[in-house]
């Protein structure tokens, strides 16, 4: 096993999941349905603050040296993204702290280094890269131009956060690590899709698609 493998492994075994995390209904999911600029712009904004929080705090106690740098990075990054989000807002309110949701507080609950990279940088990208497709497309329709090639920005550079996952797991993972760091993709995967899944029950949407 190596990086570039466990990524396309937890593409393509997941690949259910993923593609309803990428659908239509996730903008329903992330917004509670409600479907207009300024609700799907503060649903995006929360998303990246939340990462944000995330990588911080796993910088702030990670012991190898190689996976803080990269959780720093990240974490400047993400805060990036969300002023990048916050500049499109008409109104924007003061900077506060979107608090956690399942998938972050599961990120957050992970201490070990392979498995943080292989949830932060294969599984939250995979996941994130498919959410944030869709916000592109309700820019897209809504002919907000700038928006939409913001958002294409913001997308570009979390779809390269797998490939940097892959560089991270060929330097941290020994032999015996492979199998845990494909576990926590795996589990981090599932829980992004039950959060997805249980928001739309709430609602009263079918989160499976209509064929």
């Amino acid at each position: 096993m190596d990086g570039s493998t466990l990524v396309e492994t937890v593409r393509t075994d997941r690949e259910t999941e993923l593609g309803r995390l990428g659908s239509e209904k996730a903008l329903v999911a992330s917004t509670a349905a409600r479907l207009d600029r300024a609700s799907v712009l503060d649903a995006t904004l929360d998303a990246e603050r939340r990462a944000a929080a995330t990588f911080a705090a796993w910088a702030a106690d990670e012991g190898n040296d190689t996976a803080r740098v990269a959780f720093d990075r990240v974490a400047s990054q993400e805060r990036e993204h969300a002023e990048r989000v916050r500049d499109l807002l008409d109104a924007a309110g003061p900077d506060e702290d979107p608090g956690s949701d399942a998938l972050h507080a599961h990120l957050r609950d992970l201490d070990a280094t392979v498995e943080r990279i292989a949830a932060g940088f294969v599984a939250r990208p995979l996941v994130s890269e498919r959410s944030l497709l869709q916000v592109v497309n309700f820019f897209v329709n809504e002919a907000d131009e700038q928006a939409a090639d913001t958002v294409r920005g913001l997308r570009s550079e979390t779809q390269a956060l797998t490939d940097d996952g892959a560089t991270l797991l060929d330097a941290c993972c020994g032999d015996d690590d492979w199998d845990q760091a494909r576990e926590a993709a795996d589990r981090t995967v599932d829980v992004a899709y039950a959060q997805y899944e249980e928001r739309l029950t709430e609602m009263g949407v079918d989160p499976k698609p209509v064929c």
